[in-house]
This record gives structure tokens, C-alpha cells and sequence, in this order.
């Protein structure tokens, strides 16, 4: 299957550098190209949810995971090389968790995409191998 660039680059920055800011970027940019895709939508709404956490915003990450809870619903549990019902199911346990955030703390966590798609993983890690390369010229 082909896979586009920036979805490549989403699952590298979700996974690998946990940059959810730069998964943003990204992953919007690739939801324009589709015309609103709503599953890219639903992938970029947890990372930035987990951006809005990170970064002491729970209401903010509310909001996103709802959104992206509610977006990705409709999906079969495996889509473009991805465990979505596995994320799916991570981003609905989180919002649980942060809807009593203030009788139950609990410190942010990263989540991580299951790519279930061997081609998919093998085009991930080739653009960290050539992120690091490029980093240690």
C-alpha cells in the first residue's frame, strides 16, 4: 500500500520523537490535501489532546480527545496500517482519566500508535534512520 509522506511523518513524530506540536503540523497539512479527511482528523485531534495535557491545558486536551474519540469511532479496528481500535481505545481511557483529574491526579503519559502494517513500520523507522543520519553529519 502506499502511504503519503506526511502520514509517515505523523507516525514518526507520534512514536518516536513525541513531538505532538510537530504531529500537528504535519498531520494538518496531509487533512487539508484530503479535503478533511475526519480520520486524519481524528489522529490529529489525540495528538494535540496529549500536546494540551503535556502542557498543563487538561480542558484543552478534553476537547481534542473527545473530538478525536467521537471521529474515530466509525473505523474498522485496523485502517491505513494502524491499530485505530487499540488508539481509539487509549484516547477514550485518557479522557476518562482526565474528567476526574482533580480528585484522581495523574501525570501525563505518552500513547503510542500500534502500526500493524510491516511495510508501514519499516518506511517509519527509515525516516528515523535518516533523521538521525542527517542529525549526526
Amino acid at each position: 500500500m502506499a502511504y503519503h509522506y506526511l502520514y509517515l511523518l505523523f507516525l514518526y513524530h507520534f512514536n518516536i520523537t513525541r513531538d505532538y506540536y510537530e504531529c500537528h503540523d504535519v498531520l494538518e497539512e496531509l487533512w487539508f490535501e484530503t479535503q478533511r479527511d475526519r480520520f486524519y482528523q481524528g489522529l490529529l485531534q489525540v495528538a494535540v489532546g496529549l500536546y494540551h495535557f503535556r502542557w498543563h491545558n487538561p480542558q484543552g486536551a478534553i476537547l481534542l480527545l473527545e473530538g478525536a474519540v467521537e471521529k474515530l469511532a466509525p473505523y474498522e479496528e485496523i485502517k491505513r496500517g494502524i491499530n485505530v481500535g487499540k488508539i481509539r481505545a487509549e484516547a477514550h481511557d485518557y479522557l476518562q482519566k482526565l474528567y476526574y483529574l482533580k480528585t484522581h491526579p495523574f501525570e501525563f503519559y505518552d500513547l503510542t500508535i500500534d502500526i500493524v502494517d510491516e511495510e508501514l513500520r519499516t518506511m517509519v523507522h527509515d525516516i528515523a534512520r535518516e533523521v538521525h543520519h542527517t542529525e549526526t553529519d
